[in-house]
């Protein structure tokens, strides 16, 4: 990132401990694969060009539940399956390979925690912003947040909250795969994740749309739900090393931070957004 895009001082913007003291790009790149439920694919630790593996039940189920998912390859094991199948009632658009958990370890690599699930599927294409917006609810804005698990806890409680969108700087946004998508429990389905090349402009694009751009950050007056229930808002929360770059800081409308009445100093970013989107949707 640019040397004018950097803060002055390494900040932690998820959280205050005490009292009080505003045209996206999108990545559409990817070469699209096989129809819903094309041919198989060869096993192999990298999938194919354009392919995205997803593994774990509620990634796995909510993939397939998905008309807009475009699926490749389906390998379950007999008790993968069959917990499947309790909660999303075959036929499925495509069928499975029955198979041994060793086998998914060998293909997806030791130590992922796969349940007995794994899906070859394309990355879903993003909506245009316009369109996403069109949705009912906030938005939340992610500066340089990289970790997909925590990618996929904040897309997890954007979903139970109720979120239109969840935008990403391009540059620095980890795959929409694998740990991300186990991590977001099937919300990776059910929430638009899009992409922008510069947030800063995606933040002027927001307030022209008619949201009120709220940046999480220390220090600030607590966020308080009740006093932005007349508009409509998109939150933006920065990375956990740095926080908000100071481009962003500056072009917010406000900056609002969380009450702790506890000894910690700020929360991980994916609890800071489940706490925000609470905040926010109180009455």
């Amino acid at each position: 990132m640019a040397a004018a895009d950097r803060p002055p001082e390494r900040v932690r913007d998820h959280g205050v401990s005490e009292p009080p003291a505003r045209g996206a790009h999108h990545r559409q790149d990817r070469p699209s694969g096989p129809a819903r439920g094309g041919a198989a694919e060869a096993p192999g630790r990298e999938p194919p060009r354009g392919g995205i593996w997803l593994y774990g039940l509620h990634a796995v189920r909510a993939a397939l539940a998905n008309p807009q998912r475009r699926l490749r390859r389906l390998m379950l094991t007999e008790e993968a399956q069959a917990a499947i199948a309790a909660k999303l009632t075959p036929p499925w658009p495509l069928a499975a390979e029955r198979t041994e958990r060793a086998r998914i370890d060998q293909l997806l690599g030791r130590g992922v925690v796969h349940q007995g699930a794994a899906l070859l599927a394309d990355p879903l294409a993003p909506p245009a912003l316009a369109q996403a917006l069109e949705r009912p609810g906030p938005v939340l804005v992610l500066d340089q947040v990289t970790d997909p698990r925590n990618v996929g806890a904040i897309l997890r409680s954007a979903a139970a909250f109720g979120v239109a969108a969840v935008l990403m700087q391009d540059r620095h946004a980890p795959d929409e795969a694998g740990a991300m998508a186990k991590a977001a429990s099937g919300a990776l389905e059910a929430v638009p994740l899009l992409h922008a090349v510069n947030l800063t402009r995606t933040l002027v694009a927001l307030k022209a749309a008619g949201f009120w751009v709220v940046g999480l950050a220390a220090a600030a007056p607590p966020l308080s739900g009740p006093a932005l229930a007349g508009r409509r808002v998109a939150l933006v929360l920065g990375a956990e090393d740095v926080g908000l770059r100071r481009l962003l800081r500056e072009t917010c409308d406000e900056l609002a931070g969380l009450l702790m009445l506890g000894g910690m100093e700020s929360l991980n970013v994916s609890a800071a957004a489940a706490v925000a989107l609470y905040e926010l949707a109180r009455p």
